[in-house]
């Protein structure tokens, strides 16, 4: 029956395309971009159960005149975490869907980290009630090392649970490079288990010899790139790049110089992590594209880099170009250049206008992804620093970027030699404290650059395990910062004398709300407000994202975990006063 039921639907749309049937609809009068050839078909795209039939003189049951507008394929994101978004998938697919963004290719290693494989199974479902193709890349490093205390562990075999689900597409980014180079068992049995499918990476600096030994077991992206020079060696290997534009780490502008006529089939488009204001008042992939374009990059390549790339990148055969048999997933805009979304359909149904949805979003059930903020309240005392020395490793923040630097300075001590803050040094102290087991682990250091004064900033944001990371330049609030989330369940929190100024509660595993994005945003731009007005943060850093990006031990140089500071490159822990001799 199965059978007989597909050959009738072979056999229909088979006359729908040759004409002897009249489809459910087709948009006359277009502008379609051929993303196959790069060339501009000016037709009618007649479309029938959300599949495209044809372009060409069809007629239909229903017609409807986009007045020579140009007809894009849906936009698609190579990589992102929806955790990042900050709001639940259908509050998301709410924003970008109107934004053209049609599919993203997501790695939920955020919810992970906090919950397992109880998360992704969480992000799979509410992502599947939304207008939105959402695929999904296992993730490979839960925790991304063993340097850190996370929520959980995924192992193959627990990963082999969701394996052959039909929305993943394989194994999520490789945050352990040294493991993947040295051959770890368990980085192995992962990439093994992943074979048939496709193996993201992240291999940041890797080089010659050291990012063959990566790539050689089947790794075949990229989204760490910051040079040009490293993604040209990366193509050069067979690598597809996705091209990063996200909040902390933006590698648009540099990487677009190194694609050209030779390179751009394989070259694509990602957020990676975009923070909500940024996606309501930039876009999302569309921005991608219109600062490409700007940039000089052809509209149509352009395009084609948010469209076909990545799915040819992903085998995701039936979206990603207007042609017969793929899914009527379009967009509709006025001028390449500007490429400003007019309209959207998803399988052929007009799902967004004007920047505006014109779907539901889905209420879904949370009970299991929340209260994960295990944790008994902490006194001031926690984060003395007591050094023997005023000559110290310093985490030095370089703006608009997630990589750190590895510096010495001298700081100054009081009569107990405690570390103390001091305005005239631009040095403050950072914490992590272990969230998920009450474990009572807090690794302090010193970091430079955040330029904050007066007060404290705490968050349960913290890449990628997630625990509470608090930056101050005093005990007392940063305290009050850390006992504010537990109380809140996760978020972020500014704390100045002794004082709330300002949160913003993200209930769903410390990391999401269930408000709108809208609603984030405004709490957001409150607590940037105060950042910038009390804690006299500049309007140059992105406060709360590069926070977040402070304790992730796998991007190069010097990070935090909640067992102290830890250097990438020489992937061990580094002791925070400098050893003389």
């Amino acid at each position: 029956m199965i059978f007989d039921d597909r050959m009738d639907r072979l056999k229909r749309r088979a006359e729908l395309a040759s004409g002897k049937l009249l489809p459910d609809m087709v948009l006359t009068n277009c502008k379609v971009i051929n993303v196959f050839n790069g060339k501009i078909i000016h037709g009618n795209i007649a479309i029938d159960g959300g599949k495209i039939i044809g372009i060409g003189p069809y007629e239909a049951k229903e017609k409807i005149d986009l007045g020579g507008a140009y007809v894009a394929p849906g936009l698609i994101d190579a990589h992102m975490h929806m955790e990042s978004t900050l709001v639940t998938p259908g509050q998301m697919a709410r924003i970008i869907v109107p934004r053209g963004t049609t599919t993203v290719v997501a790695d939920p290693h955020e919810i992970a980290n906090v919950l397992g494989i109880e998360g992704v199974e969480f992000m799979l479902d509410a992502t599947e009630k939304t207008t939105l193709n959402g695929f999904f890349m296992l993730p490979s490093c839960v925790p991304s090392t063993d340097f850190e205390t996370s929520g959980a562990k995924l192992n193959a075999d627990k990963l082999s649970e969701l394996f052959n689900h039909p929305k993943v597409l394989g194994l999520g980014e490789l945050m352990n490079y040294p493991g993947v180079i040295a051959g770890d068992t368990d980085m192995l049995e992962k990439m093994n288990m992943a074979q048939s499918k496709i193996i993201d990476g992240h291999g940041p600096e890797l080089t010659g010899k050291d990012l063959n030994a990566y790539m050689i077991n089947g790794v075949r992206t990229e989204h760490e790139c910051s040079t040009i020079e490293e993604m040209q060696e990366r193509i050069g290997l067979g690598m597809y790049i996705a091209i990063r534009e996200g909040s902390a780490a933006k590698n648009l502008d540099t990487l677009i110089r190194g694609v050209d006529e030779y390179n751009k089939h394989m070259c694509m488009f990602c957020t990676d992590d975009k923070n909500p204001e940024d996606i309501l008042k930039e876009g999302h992939i569309d921005y991608n594209v219109r600062r490409a374009i700007e940039l000089g990059v052809s509209p149509i390549t352009a395009i084609q880099m948010a469209t076909i790339n990545p799915a040819r990148c992903y085998n995701l055969r039936d979206i990603g170009a207007i042609a017969p048999g793929y899914d009527a997933d379009l967009i509709v805009f006025d001028d390449l250049n500007t490429f400003e979304i007019k309209t959207v359909y998803k399988k052929g149904i007009k799902v967004a206008e004007n920047k505006n949805a014109l779907f539901e979003t889905q209420v879904i059930d949370t009970s299991n992804v929340t209260k994960t903020v295990k944790l008994e309240k902490i006194t001031s005392d926690k984060f003395k620093l007591f050094l023997n020395s005023d000559i110290v490793n310093v985490i030095r923040i370089i703006p608009n970027s997630i990589v750190t630097e590895s510096v010495t300075r001298r700081v100054y001590l009081d009569q107990d030699n405690n570390f103390k803050s001091n305005k005239l040094l631009d040095v403050v102290k950072i914490a992590v404290v272990e969230r998920h087991k009450n474990t009572k682990n807090i690794g302090i250091g010193l970091v430079e650059n955040f330029h904050l004064q007066n007060g404290a900033i705490a968050t349960t944001i913290s890449h990628d395990s997630h625990n509470i990371i608090v930056i101050g330049d005093n005990d007392e609030d940063m305290a009050l910062a850390v006992n504010t989330l537990i109380d809140l369940q996760g978020g972020i929190v500014i704390v100045s004398e002794n004082e709330i100024k300002a949160s913003l509660a993200l209930p769903i595993a410390g990391l999401m709300s269930e408000k709108s994005m809208e609603d984030v945003c405004l709490d957001l731009r409150k607590l940037r407000e105060v950042a910038m007005s009390i804690l006299h943060i500049p309007h140059s850093l992105e406060p709360f994202m590069t926070l977040s990006f402070m304790a992730l031990p796998v991007i190069p140089e010097l990070k935090i975990t909640d067992k102290g500071y830890f250097d990438v490159k020489s992937f061990k822990f580094k002791d925070i006063e400098v050893q003389q001799g």
